[in-house]
């Protein structure tokens, strides 16, 4: 049965459109996309040799008011396609530009039209890894629905605390349902393609270093200090933070150096080098604090 917007379960919201033309995200009935390419940003083991291979979607299930990519996330800038030239879009990637995997940032509104044109490319004899790249507000039946579009859960644990993500994200559930997806994901039997299950992306926000560390806790005591964390240090003051204090500053050393501190003290490491996910690594990485 083809995908109908009217009644969309895909994300936590579980809007749908019965009563307007389209949901909290604004995602229509064709999948948009703002830019595609090799990308050499990513955490080490997905970004690999020859990069990483970025579909951006438009439009989010979130509302960040930092948000770096708001032009397409918030205000839908970008190219509405059909499944073949998404399809065309995979291909070229995987045989022109021999990237590592296709990684779809924020793919979740558009999830059915992708499924379909990745099948269409891997019946042509074209496949690669993919990864699912979010903000991990996402839900647990979707993602069991569509696991076949996650080899790679790349999966924010953006914050501790309902009300911080209801303030900064309008985003109402979103510990509860970020914590869901990552535990989906780690439960997940081990790959085989080269790829880790699942990397978890810790934010370090201007005044929420102390999130930050409640969400490390978490791991560590609810699932395990195996699981490969990045702590990022990038965050640039954007968009709607710009009016909005403390998010109008950048992170402080001290701040950064909270975060890391605590998933030292939790047991996170980089078992593999060619992770390299926790400490200085990452303020060369993503970013410089001061």
């Amino acid at each position: 049965m083809p995908f109908d917007r009217r009644t969309c379960a895909l994300c936590p919201r579980q809007c749908g459109t019965w009563d307007r033309p389209r949901g909290f995200c604004g995602a229509g009935d064709r999948p948009r996309v703002f830019r595609w390419g090799p990308h050499f940003g990513e955490e080490p083991p997905i970004t690999g040799v020859r990069g990483s291979g970025c579909v951006f979607f438009s439009r989010c299930t979130m509302k960040c008011l930092y948000c770096q990519n708001s032009p397409w996330s918030w205000k839908g800038e970008g190219r509405d396609l059909s499944v073949a030239e998404l399809a065309d879009i995979l291909r070229d990637l995987a045989v022109k530009d021999r990237v590592e995997n296709w990684n779809l940032v924020s793919p979740t509104p558009y999830l059915p039209f992708v499924r379909e044109a990745v099948a269409r490319v891997r019946a042509a004899g074209v496949s690669l890894p993919v990864v699912w790249n979010s903000s991990g507000f996402e839900r647990v039946e979707t993602l069991a629905e569509y696991a076949d579009l996650c080899d790679c859960a790349l999966f924010d644990l953006r914050y501790a605390h309902d009300a911080t993500a209801v303030r900064l994200s309008a985003t109402p559930g979103y510990v509860a349902a970020s914590r869901a997806a990552v535990r989906w994901a780690w439960a997940r039997a081990p790959r085989t393609n080269g790829l880790p299950p699942l990397v978890v992306r810790i934010l370090v926000l201007p005044g929420l270093a102390d999130e930050a560390v409640e969400s490390l806790a978490w791991l560590a005591t609810e699932l395990s200090n195996d699981v490969p964390v990045s702590v990022m240090a990038q965050y640039t003051p954007a968009y709607k933070a710009l009016e909005t204090p403390p998010l109008d500053r950048a992170v402080t050393r001290e701040e950064y150096e909270t975060v890391t501190e605590a998933a030292a003290d939790q047991g996170f490491e980089a078992s593999d080098p060619k992770l390299a996910l926790l400490g200085e690594n990452m303020t060369a990485a993503h970013g410089a604090v001061r």
